[in-house]
C-alpha cells in the first residue's frame, strides 16, 4: 500500500546531510537577539580574528537532560562554527581553554545514572596578562555562558539562575579590556531557561540567545553572528529581574515541604527523596500574565526580540471596530524599513472587558512570522482568533462565558511594544460552553495547614 501524504516514508538510509541542514535552519530561526548596541552585530566583514571566552564556547550544550534532549550525532560548538566559516579563534586562548576543560572534566564525579546531568565545569578565571595579549591580537571578544537542566534535574539559584562570581568577573574583565581598546564584546547565552541579567547586561555591546540549539547549534549561531541569517526568534518566556519576582518563588509553592514521616520514593532501584507537598496558587496568572497584570518590572518581556533591520506595522483597520463574526480576523501590513532582509513576528494580544472575575491584563491569541522581506518590501499578514477563544471560565457557573463589552486587540512586536489597537464590541454576554463538574479539589487550599 502506497503511503498517504500524512504518512512518513521511513528509511534505514536517511539523508543525514539534508537533516543537518534542516536542524541548522530551524536553530537559526529560534535565535533571539536581546541587545545590539552600536551595531555590534552582525560582525563586520573585516573581522578575521576572534577571542572566545568561557568554557562553553568550546563545548556547546545541544539540549537538556533526559527527555529534554535528543540523540544528536554530534554538537557543533561556537568555536567550531566560527572556524567552519573561515574565522580564526585566538589559538593560544583556545589551547588554554581546551587544556583546562580536559583537566576539570577528569575531576568530575561519575554520574549516578545514564540520564543524570553532567556536573558543570567551573568557569576558568581570566588571566589579566593573557587577556591583554588576546585583546591586542583579536578584533572582537565573544563570551559564552552555559546552563543545563531537564528531566529529574531541577534548577537552582546560585551559580545557575544567578551567574557565578567567576562568570561575573569574566564578563566584566573581558568587556572592560576590549572597550579600552575601542573594540566590542558579545555575550552568547547557551541556556535552556531564564537567568538573571540586569546586574551585568550593561557591560557587553550585544547579547545573543541561541538557547540549546541541537547538533548544528554552532553553525546556526555563526550564521546569525555573520548576518547570513537575520535573527527573528522571539522570547517564549519572561526574563525576570530577580528570582523573588517569580510568583512561585515562595517555598510554599516551590519546592514545597517534604513529608518528614513518609517513606522515600524508590524508582529504578534509586531513592528519589521523600514525597512532598506544594501549594499551586498561580491560577490563571501564569508567566507573562502575572508580570503584565501586576505591573512587575522585568528584564526582557515575553515576545521580545531584536533584528538587524527595522519594521513598520500598519493596517487600514486600526482604530475601527472589528468584524463581529464567529471568526475574528485582523489583516496588517508589515514593511521592512531597514537596510537588511529580515523577518518580523507579529503578535496579537487581547484585552478583555473587566468584570468581577479576575482576568489577565492581556493574553496572546495569535501570532505569525513573515517571509523574508527585502528592504522596502511589504507583506500582508492575517491574524485569526475564534470568537469562543475570547471567553473566560466562570467556576460558579461551570461555564465558559463571552462577556459583553469592548475587547481590545493589541497588534504588537512583544508584550510591551504595541503598534496599534483595534476594538471588537460584543453586544451581549453569551455562554459559549457548559462543562460537567465531575472532578474538583478534595480540599480548599485554605483548609490545608502548611
Amino acid at each position: 500500500k502506497a503511503p498517504s501524504q500524512q504518512e512518513y516514508a521511513y528509511s534505514n538510509s536517511p539523508d543525514l546531510e539534508a537533516h543537518a541542514a534542516t536542524a541548522r535552519r530551524v536553530a537559526a530561526e529560534g535565535i533571539v537577539l536581546l541587545k545590539n548596541d552600536n551595531n555590534a552585530l552582525p560582525l563586520a566583514s573585516d573581522i578575521t580574528e576572534i577571542g572566545a571566552f568561557g568554557v562553553t564556547s568550546y563545548a556547546f550544550i545541544a539540549g537538556g537532560v533526559g527527555s529534554g534532549d535528543v540523540n544528536e550525532a554530534y554538537t557543533v560548538s561556537l568555536v567550531e562554527g566560527l572556524e567552519n566559516a573561515s574565522l580564526s579563534v585566538d589559538g593560544e586562548l583556545q589551547d588554554i581553554y581546551k587544556k583546562y576543560r580536559k583537566e576539570e572534566k577528569a575531576k568530575l564525579p561519575e554520574k549516578e545514572f545514564f540520564f543524570a546531568l553532567d556536573a558543570p565545569i567551573p568557569e576558568m578565571p581570566v588571566d589579566a596578562e593573557l587577556l591583554e595579549k588576546v585583546v591586542e591580537r583579536t578584533e572582537i571578544g565573544l563570551i559564552t555562558i552555559g546552563r543545563n537542566s531537564g528531566e529529574f534535574v531541577d534548577r537552582y539559584l546560585e551559580g545557575d539562575f544567578y551567574l557565578t562570581d567567576a562568570e561575573k568577573e569574566m564578563v566584566a574583565q573581558v568587556s572592560d579590556a576590549y572597550h579600552k581598546a575601542d573594540k566590542k564584546v558579545v555575550v552568547v547565552l547557551n541556556i535552556g531557561n531564564v537567568i538573571e541579567m540586569l546586574s551585568w547586561q550593561d557591560k557587553p555591546d550585544a547579547i545573543v540567545l541561541p538557547w540549546q540549539g541541537g547538533q548544528e547549534a554552532g553553525n546556526a549561531l555563526t550564521d546569525v553572528l555573520l548576518g547570513k541569517v537575520n535573527p527573528s526568534g522571539r522570547l517564549p518566556t519572561t526574563f525576570p529581574v530577580a528570582y523573588d519576582d517569580v510568583p512561585s518563588s515562595q517555598q510554599k509553592q516551590f519546592p514545597g515541604f517534604e513529608e518528614k514521616d513518609a517513606d522515600p520514593i524508590v524508582l529504578g532501584g534509586l531513592e528519589w527523596g521523600k514525597p512532598g507537598r506544594v501549594w499551586y496558587e498561580d491560577g490563571i496568572f501564569v508567566g507573562y500574565r502575572y508580570y503584565d497584570t501586576f505591573d512587575v518590572d522585568v528584564a526582557y518581556p515575553f515576545g521580545y526580540g531584536l533584528s538587524y533591520t527595522g519594521f513598520a506595522i500598519s493596517s487600514p483597520q486600526a482604530g475601527k471596530a472589528l468584524d463581529n463574526s464567529e471568526t475574528v480576523s485582523l489583516t496588517v501590513t508589515v514593511k521592512n524599513t531597514g537596510d537588511a532582509a529580515g523577518k518580523q513576528v507579529v503578535q496579537l494580544y487581547v484585552e478583555a472587558p473587566k468584570t468581577n472575575l479576575p482576568k489577565p491584563e492581556k493574553e496572546l491569541k495569535a501570532f505569525a512570522k513573515t517571509r523574508l522581506l527585502a528592504p522596502g518590501e511589504s507583506q500582508k499578514v492575517t491574524l485569526t482568533v475564534q470568537r469562543d477563544d475570547l471567553a473566560s471560565f466562570y467556576p460558579d457557573q461551570d461555564a465558559w462565558v463571552l462577556d459583553k463589552g469592548d475587547y481590545l486587540f493589541h497588534v504588537s512586536t512583544s508584550l510591551e511594544d504595541t503598534a496599534f489597537t483595534a476594538t471588537l464590541s460584543v453586544p451581549e454576554t453569551t455562554v459559549t460552553e457548559k462543562v460537567i463538574a465531575d472532578l474538583g479539589p478534595v480540599k480548599r487550599l485554605d483548609e490545608i495547614a502548611p
